[in-house]
Formats: structure tokens, sequence, C-alpha cells
């Protein structure tokens, strides 16, 4: 007789599964072609319509497993919520819009669950949430962990840097209330020299992050390449489409704050609109 699972044990089950199966796939059954891909990706130029259409394409993927991806994602809502509870603390308050902004600098290792996702129906695979886990069988889990590893770090080191900054400008005392530090924040000039200092260097920081994961997450998943070139063909897109890519980086910006009002609530729809997209966007700049 089958055994009837309740929900989080069939979910925990599934999660165990994929964890055993960790690196398991081989290159010949993963990728099309065995062996390592010792040719350096080709580039190519791309413009602002295919960016609209790597969007419409990565809505398309949600549409077609909404529920499921809104399932998946959740946590990064809960997350939010998490850290705004934090922060009513008053002692991570000034770290609050970092920590928020943080998600721009992990999204890429966040979402290559997504792309895995776009890639299987892309060729034609039933997909379900679920699937999202199957990266972990890949040959480059290494690779993605390991580069995951670095944004992470790239991150922690952001976190610190807007410490310091706080610290010069409106600290090192921690503000009394939200009020008082909203007030500090937008009616004084040490404020508005934290806004534009925190924006500036946090702008380094995006662009950073931009230039070294924007299609080299994707590329891990669909070529049988190592990590450094990877990240060289990720460089070289945004060098190849400077414009193009910082459209994307605004788009992806502006989506990040727009669905983290009010609450990270939107996150839920944001995040895998934009993990989707990922995938498309790097289809588009990185031919077959």
């Amino acid at each position: 007789m089958a055994l009837i699972q309740s929900p989080p044990g069939w979910l925990w089950d599934r999660l165990n599964r994929a964890a055993l199966s960790f690196g398991s796939a081989t290159p010949e059954e993963y990728w099309p072609q065995a062996g390592p891909d010792s040719t350096h990706p080709t580039v190519r130029r791309i413009s602002v319509d295919d960016v609209r259409d790597a969007l419409a394409r990565g809505y398309e993927d949600f549409s077609a497993n909404r529920t499921d991806v809104i399932f998946l994602c959740v946590m990064y809502p809960v997350l939010g919520l998490v850290l705004g509870r934090a922060a009513s603390g008053y002692d991570l308050l000034p770290l609050l819009f970092p920590l928020a902004s943080g998600f721009a600098l992990v999204g890429p290792f966040a979402a290559v669950g997504l792309n895995e996702m776009s890639r299987r129906r892309e060729q034609g695979a039933s997909v379900r949430w679920i699937d999202a886990f199957g990266v972990l069988r890949s040959p480059s889990i290494g690779s993605i962990i390991l580069l995951g590893m670095l944004l992470m770090g790239i991150f922690l080191i952001w976190l610190e840097v807007a410490d310091v900054i706080y610290k010069f400008t409106l600290g090192p005392d921690m503000p009394a209330s939200i009020g008082a530090f909203l007030h500090d924040v937008f009616a004084t000039s040490a404020g508005w020299a934290l806004i534009v200092v925190g924006m500036g260097i946090g702008f380094l920081f995006a662009v950073l992050v931009l230039a070294i994961s924007v299609v080299s997450f994707p590329l891990l998943l669909d070529r049988n390449v190592g990590i450094e070139t990877a990240v060289r063909t990720s460089i070289r897109a945004v060098m190849v489409n400077p414009g193009v890519m910082a459209v994307w980086g605004l788009i992806v910006a502006v989506s990040l704050v727009v669905g983290s009002i009010p609450f990270f609530l939107g996150l839920v729809v944001v995040l895998p609109v934009l993990g989707h997209a990922t995938w498309h966007l790097y289809r588009k700049a990185i031919p077959r």
C-alpha cells in the first residue's frame, strides 16, 4: 500500500533526494555534447528590445508555474519581513536599506534554480517548482556554489562599508526612533551625505556584481565551462553591450525597490520574473 505523506513530509523527502543527487549528472547526460567547451563563447550585441522580450518571456515562464513559483520564492519576502523586524530594534535600522539592496547583489545566485526551470521549459520538459532543485545535479554545481560564495562575500563587504558610511555621517550613535532616523536622513546635511555617498558606492558594488554574474550562472548551467570562462564571458557581455546592460541593471534595481514596497511582498512576483528573464537575456547575449 502506498504511503500518503503530508505536504511538509513530501517536500522534505524531495529535498533530501535532491541533496543526495548533488552533482550526480554526467556531462554527457546534462549537456548535448560531452567534454569541456574549450572555446570562448561568442558574445552577441543586443538591444533594449531584447531586454523587453527577455522580460516578457520571463513573465511567461512565471505565469506557466505561477502558484508553484510563488511558493518557492515566498522565502524572500519572509526574509525581508524578518530583516525589517530586526531593524525595528533600531540597532540595525541604518542597515535596513543596505540589507534590502543586497537582494540585487546575491540575486543572480538565488535565481539559479529559476534559470534551471527556464532551461528545462525551453527543452520542452514538464516543469514543476521542485525542478528548480535539479540544478544540484549539474556537473557545474561546484562552480555555481563557488561563484555564489563570491557574491555573498561581496554582499558582506557592502554591509561593512555601509556601516562605516553611517558612522562617518550620522553615527556613531544608533537612532533613537524610526522617526528620528528618517528626519536625520532627509532633513540634515549629514543625512544627504549618507544618501549620496551610500548610493555612489552601492552603485559601484552593483556594477561589479552585474559584470561578473549577468550571464555567468546561466552559462554554467548551459555549457561545460569553468568558472573563469563564465565570469570572463559575463564581463565581455557587459563590455560589448554597456548601454543595454545598464538598462537591465536599472530595471532590476527599480523592480526590487518597487517589489519591496510594502513589506517586501512584491518580491514574490518580481524575483521569479527577473530570475526567469535572466535566462532569456543570456540566450540573447550568448548564441548557441
